[in-house]
Parts: C-alpha cells; structure tokens; sequence
C-alpha cells in the first residue's frame, strides 16, 4: 500500500510556560527578561486612584497615553466592544483609543467606556457632535472625563 499522505501543518499552540510567562512575567519558570525596563534605576509610573472612599492601585491606566484628552462614554449597551466604539469614533483625526470597561469575571460590558484623542478641537468636535448618537442599540451619553482629577500620588495606609 501507498505511504498516507503528509498531514497539513498545524499551528504551533503556545506551551504552558509561555502561556504563563506572557500573563505573569515575574512568575517562577518564566523566562528572565534582558529589556532595560527590568533596571533598577527605571521606576514604572504607579496609578494610585481614589473613589468612593477607596484607595487602590490602577495598572490599567499605563495603557493610555497621559496627555491625552479623554471622554467618558455611557451608557453602552452589552453588544458594544472596543472595536464598535473604535469604529463610531475613528472618523476624528487624532482619535488614539477606545475600551469598553468589562467585569473581570463574566466578561460583560459594565455599561461605560472611554475614548482618547490627542487634540483637543477633535476631542470638542466628538464631545458635541457624537453625545445622543446610536452605538450599538443605545445612544451614548458622553462627558469629559475626570481620570486625571481622581489621581493621588500615594496610598494612605
């Protein structure tokens, strides 16, 4: 009988340990880092936050860039995404990013998010001309954000 023929080449599937190396850097077993950000000398900016007469440490916010100008997106309805709100606002120049704030645990929408702009006109442009207009199944509600107003620079213990 004839040898079967090859199999198609499937794509290689992230090991164990790359898996847990790529979510918990410092984690024993994952693979010692050569950048320069692993310096001593180099400190990572912290965000401490305080709302609600909580203090806590916000690493989600390094993921913006901090002279940006912001706005707070509400009332989303649950089958908006990043990538739905990136579409309704991308149409303005200076539009950077958008995310939908989700529950860690379910993964649902919390119902708010926010988009950044690196100009200040597109930012009032979008302020003004995009506040009532359908995302999704809802109208949007929108309004400057306050990020940079919650910010304190220490956890009072």
């Amino acid at each position: 009988p004839p040898p079967p023929p090859p199999m198609p080449s499937m794509p290689m599937m992230p090991s164990a340990a790359d898996a847990s190396q790529a979510a918990f850097p410092g984690a024993p077993g994952a693979a010692a880092s050569t950048s320069s950000s692993n310096t001593k000398n180099s400190k990572k900016k912290r965000f401490v936050r305080t709302a609600g007469g909580q203090v806590w440490e916000d690493p989600s916010l390094a993921e913006w860039d901090p002279n940006d100008f912001r706005i707070f997106c509400g009332d989303l309805g649950n089958e908006v995404n990043d990538d739905v709100l990136t579409r309704a606002f991308s149409k303005y120049g200076s539009f950077q990013k958008a995310k939908v704030v989700r529950d860690h645990r379910s993964n649902k929408s919390k119902g708010y998010g926010f988009v950044s702009f690196k100009d200040p006109q597109d930012f009032v442009r979008a302020l003004h001309e995009m506040n009532g207009k359908y995302v999704g199944n809802r109208p949007i509600k929108l309004r400057r954000s306050n990020w940079k107003e919650r910010e304190i620079t220490s956890v009072k213990k």
